[in-house]
């Protein structure tokens, strides 16, 4: 059976870093030779473990790739601290298990690994993120640090118990290292299976960290413990184990666990709680010191001076907290306003909808009606045309009525087009007789608004596949949305000019009117600039979606002469062209 790439590379880091480590520690003799072969060990291994973790940053989760970075962030502080520590013990030759600064790196290095925890990457949260969710881990970080500098490093203050530093370090340590065994083993507990193999996996290299740990407290302490030794071997399978979780966890491909329960909200907010309980807790530490405690004066001093300090830093992320937290609420308060007032909106526009389907449906009612006179009217004219005994002037009379008969037959059959509710059905069209149409519907009531249509076309213009009811809509919303700009300014003249270009129809409206108030805003649902119970809104939306159908393009813009064009481009099928009677470019008034 032949094994994964991955599996390999998990078997050569254990073999060469763990195995290879625990052969050369017992055949190696005690000297630097086997100490700097330690200390080598120990900062190649935690680069192993965070290229393993950063392997699983580039997943489309938010909080999955902050769960992986905090972990390798962890493992990067563990290798400043001991990259220090090599330097002191190789070149300074600082003597094991004395105090030092750089005690504060490690013990920082557990903080990431807890505050990862807190993301919990495998749950499905109501929210990817939020930017205050940060600031919680960061005032925990702020509690942890305030907990090891006033335990243990407090005791630094006092010359005469600066022994005692080491031991409280050492607890201290190993108590924020327990606290991420325990909340990792939580995690792997409730997790499902595929999070379940993860969690277990940085349970059992914690676990090993926190034995390897445990056996090399009182060779420190009592300066027994040399770099090499076969102690040394627990912390460097520890991180082996880190990176191991990292390649079987890109190996699976996780994504957030799905539920079939609801997030409860107070999942959610335990991690502000812990917060703030922790920033509460700091006075009671400095009271206890101050009262109850029998440390050395210079302790007690730092211990107050330490908490006064936090207090500020930890209140000052409480009040950036709030802001953020108040800032996000109104946000969401003016959204559900909104959402209120396009509701509302909504609901009024169905009612006029339905007002005017009844409207519409009345005058295709009539307009149906008014085929049958119109019909035998023409008759009657043809009739006039064709009688023997008719004089000239009769004649004349009946081709005048035959026109204007035609003329309105016309318009009654674009008004049953416009108002007829048909599925969409693309076919090969004239785009020209399409504008026509939609041109002739609207000049019905333009003689007394000092408003006229001029159109320019060329004489010939490639077919276009597409609905003609849908794109009858489009242009006469776009004409009617033109004429109403212009009557605000008392009339003017709209322009509409039709051209081949690139593989597509180009139909430009050009109006003399105000011109946009916001020309990003225009395609937006319920955006309107007209007074209450004339625009509802809707129309350009609409005419977005029926030209994107059509895979076209629409848009609008301010003319610097002044007034706006709206630009609509539809394919062209360049193969085919209408057939147009005459080659002169078209004036139409």
């Amino acid at each position: 059976m032949k094994l994964a790439k991955s599996t390999w590379i998990i078997v050569a880091a254990w073999a060469v870093f763990v195995g290879g480590f625990a052969v050369l520690s017992l055949l190696m003799p005690a000297g630097d030779s086997r100490k700097a072969f330690a200390d080598i060990t120990l900062c190649i291994v935690p680069l192993f473990a965070n290229a393993c973790l950063l392997w699983n940053a580039s997943s489309p989760y938010r909080r999955q790739n902050n769960f992986w970075m905090l972990l390798a962030f962890g493992c990067t502080l563990w290798l400043a601290g001991r990259l220090i520590w090599t330097y002191q013990d190789l070149v300074l030759h600082t003597p094991a298990g004395s105090s030092s600064p750089v005690d504060v790196i490690f013990f920082l290095h557990v903080v990431p690994l807890m505050a990862s925890l807190a993301l919990l990457p495998h749950a499905e949260k109501m929210r990817e993120s939020l930017r205050y969710g940060y600031l919680d881990l960061l005032l925990l970080g702020v509690w942890w640090t305030f907990l090891y500098l006033f335990l243990a490093f407090a005791w630094t203050q006092d010359p005469t118990h600066v022994a005692l530093n080491r031991i409280r370090d050492l607890q201290v340590y190993g108590l924020a290292n327990l606290v991420f065994l325990f909340g990792v083993g939580i995690l792997a507990l409730r997790a499902k299976p595929g999070w379940r193999a993860v969690y277990a996996n940085l349970f059992g290299a914690s676990a090993m960290y926190v034995g390897g740990m445990s056996l090399t407290i009182m060779p420190t302490l009592e300066g027994r413990f040399h770099a090499g030794s076969i102690l040394n071997v627990p912390t460097i399978a520890a991180f082996v184990w880190f990176g191991t979780a990292g390649i079987l966890a890109h190996r699976s491909n996780l994504s957030p666990e799905t539920s079939d329960q609801p997030t409860q909200l107070h999942d959610a907010q335990w991690p502000a709680r812990l917060a703030i309980l922790c920033i509460l807790t700091m006075p009671l530490m400095a009271a206890w010191s101050e009262f109850a405690s029998d440390a050395p004066l210079p302790v007690k001093r730092f211990r107050l001076f330490l908490t006064l300090l936090t207090i500020v830093a930890a209140t000052a992320l409480l009040f950036w907290r709030q802001q953020l937290v108040d800032r996000e609420r109104l946000g969401l308060m003016k959204g559900l306003e909104d959402s209120v007032d396009n509701l509302k909106r909504l609901q009024t526009q169905f009612v006029q909808a339905e007002k005017l389907a009844s409207l519409g449906q009345l005058a295709a009612g009539a307009a149906h009606e008014i085929n049958n006179p119109l019909t035998a009217i023409l008759g009657y004219a043809d009739l006039i045309q064709t009688d023997p005994i008719a004089t000239e002037r009769s004649r004349n009379l009946g081709e005048k009525i035959r026109e204007q008969a035609r003329r309105t037959k016309v318009l009654v059959t674009n008004l049953l087009s416009f108002a007829r509710q048909v599925p969409a059905e693309k076919q090969l069209l004239d785009i020209k007789s399409v504008l026509t149409s939609a041109i002739e519907l609207r000049q019905l009531d333009l003689r007394d608004k000092h408003i006229r249509i001029e159109v320019e076309n060329p004489s010939v213009l490639p077919a276009v596949r597409g609905d003609p009811n849908q794109l009858l809509q489009v242009f006469y919303n776009l004409i009617n949305n033109a004429v109403d700009a212009m009557e605000t300014v008392g009339g003017g003249v709209l322009t509409v000019r039709t051209r081949s270009e690139r593989g597509s129809v180009v139909l430009d409206f050009s109006d003399t009117g105000p011109g946009l108030r916001d020309p990003e805003r225009v395609f937006d649902p319920f955006y309107t600039t007209k007074p209450v119970g004339k625009g509802t809104g809707l129309g350009l939306s609409i005419c977005y979606g029926i030209i994107q159908e059509h895979g076209g393009q629409i848009r609008g813009f301010n003319r610097a002469e002044g007034g706006c064009t709206f630009r609509v481009a539809l394919p062209a099928v360049l193969a085919l062209f209408p057939q147009m009677a005459g080659s002169a470019p078209a004036h139409t008034r």
